[in-house]
């Protein structure tokens, strides 16, 4: 007959257990956050715990946990007599092509645009090198909170050449995509943007003005945008609250 297994093995055996459970609950979170994010469920309401322990095959305990991850994201919450509901909308925001909020939105409501700053300013460094432009140049600073539906969703601060941003001082920056206005005043298209992606923590100040939780997951976006012609033309840093917003694109492999 085997062993029995020694005393100091069983606590070991146990946390390897509750790990595997801790992996599987958040497996299946990351299943029901994908169909919550595509509208899989009819009035936003979940199934009972036991139909998706059912449909995933997995235990009740598991979904549990699962489903206490997706409320400490504040996707979900537990409703009396409701059962458990989706509680917060996330718009899906494109990253295959290059256009500004307002257009990627449009189907979503309307945004619009808090001007908390606007006018020149001497351009850092790294914010000079970027536009191509020599140090201690002036350049247009245009810091703008956006609404979505009257919720904020994201704090925008924009670097533009004067010789080009000048020109915006006397636009409705209020409720114009800065995209569309330089666009309206060249004559002609845009052409391409360099962007990154990543995740920051909101700082006193971005969480006081996106009214989100200090600490709390933004999605950064750092997008420099060019003409037709390869110069560079707008450098922008975009918080966005990371509960509204969810980046999707089409990547195609090319061998």
């Amino acid at each position: 007959m085997p062993s029995e297994p020694a005393p100091a093995a069983l606590p070991v055996a146990a946390a390897r257990r509750r790990r595997l459970r801790a992996d599987q609950a958040r497996q299946l979170a990351d299943l029901l956050r994908h169909q919550i994010l595509a509208g899989g469920f009819p009035g936003g309401i979940l199934p009972l715990e036991d139909m998706i322990a059912t449909d995933y095959r997995t235990s009740r305990n598991t979904v549990r946990q699962a489903l206490d991850l997706l409320r400490g994201e504040q996707l979900i919450d537990r409703q009396p007599g409701v059962g458990t509901v989706v509680v917060c909308e996330k718009y899906p925001h494109g990253l295959d092509r290059l256009q500004g909020l307002a257009e990627t939105l449009h189907e979503h409501g309307r945004v619009t645009n808090e001007v908390r700053t606007v006018g020149p300013v001497t351009a850092p460094g790294p914010v000079a090198h970027r536009l191509g432009l020599p140090e201690h140049t002036d350049v247009l600073c245009i810091e703008r909170l956006r609404r979505l539906n009257g919720l904020p969703l994201s704090l925008d601060s924009s670097y533009l050449p004067m010789d080009v941003g000048g020109e915006l001082l006397g636009c409705d920056l209020e409720n114009t995509d800065v995209f569309r206005l330089l666009e309206s005043l060249s004559g002609g298209p845009l052409g391409h943007a360099e962007i990154t992606l990543e995740a920051v923590n909101a700082d006193a100040h971005s969480a006081a003005v996106l009214q989100a939780p200090r600490g709390a997951a933004l999605l950064m976006l750092e997008r420099l945008t060019c003409l037709p012609d390869g110069r560079p033309v707008d450098l922008e840093f975009i918080r966005f609250r990371g509960d509204r917003i969810t980046m999707s694109g089409v990547l195609r492999r090319s061998l």
